[in-house]
């Protein structure tokens, strides 16, 4: 997977946005959630703690007082701490695990940059991402093809809704400006809402990981921090993984 250009530093990026008076700063509601997608590889072999980690959002984020983050809008966040993946081949030895920890710190739009606290409710690789922006259909020129989301939900792009389950149950809205739901409960890290938020590629009900294999998600909600972690190879957050995260 190629990589983007790494900002030169934390501390320098935040700077530069922090120009933008505070008072500007838009507010970000709890339960607020802000599909991304992350701009560039973080490898737990190479990164450092205070490292820049730089996404994007994937559709407008409508917010109840009338404010929006834009599609496109840039999301900061850093390494908190990160291990590579070490094999001790002592037999029957416990293989300590490989991690990346990052806190998502900011959310930048026209106004300036908002300081957020987020959780990750749902974590899709490049693949399963790629895939639920892109449209599969039978070899009919006239079919549109369905586009099906992370989480299994399903819509056809000339069709504004969004069904899943057995019955084809309409669970979100395929809209102008994106998709957008109630959140479903999906266990008790993923509770639903009743109101309705911007989700991206991601269902309703999608929760956890999706495509990262041994790969296992933990999280500290009171700091915002999110972990990646295997006891099987070193973590990698590939550019192109998205997220939907989900303000504290």
């Amino acid at each position: 997977m190629s990589s983007y250009s790494r900002p030169l530093s934390f501390l320098a990026l935040l700077g530069s946005v922090a120009m933008v008076p505070a008072s500007h700063a838009i507010t970000l509601p709890a339960q607020t959630t802000i599909p991304v997608i992350f701009t560039h590889t973080e490898n737990a072999a190479e990164a450092k703690a205070g490292d820049v980690v730089t996404a994007k959002t994937m559709q407008v984020v409508l917010l109840p007082n009338g404010d929006q983050i834009p599609k496109g809008s840039m999301v900061i966040g850093h390494i908190v701490e990160a291990r590579p993946f070490n094999f001790d081949d002592t037999p029957y030895a416990a293989q300590q695990a490989s991690y990346l920890s990052i806190k998502i710190d900011q959310v930048v739009n026209k106004s300036g940059p908002s300081s957020v606290v987020t959780s990750v409710r749902a974590l899709a690789d490049p693949i399963s991402a790629k895939e639920a922006l892109t449209a599969h259909g039978i070899d009919e020129t006239d079919f549109p093809g369905t586009v099906t989301l992370v989480g299994g939900a399903h819509y056809s792009p000339v069709d504004k809704h969004v069904t899943d389950g057995p019955d084809d149950d309409i669970v979100a809205y395929n809209k102008k400006q994106g998709v957008f739901a109630h959140l479903l409960p999906a266990g008790a890290s993923c509770p639903g809402t009743q109101t309705e938020q911007s989700v991206g590629v991601f269902s309703p009900d999608a929760c956890g990981l999706f495509g990262f294999g041994s790969v296992h998600l933990s999280e500290d909600a009171a700091s915002g921090t999110f972990r990646l972690a295997s006891t099987h190879h070193t973590v990698v957050l590939y550019a192109g993984s998205a997220a939907l995260l989900q303000v504290q």
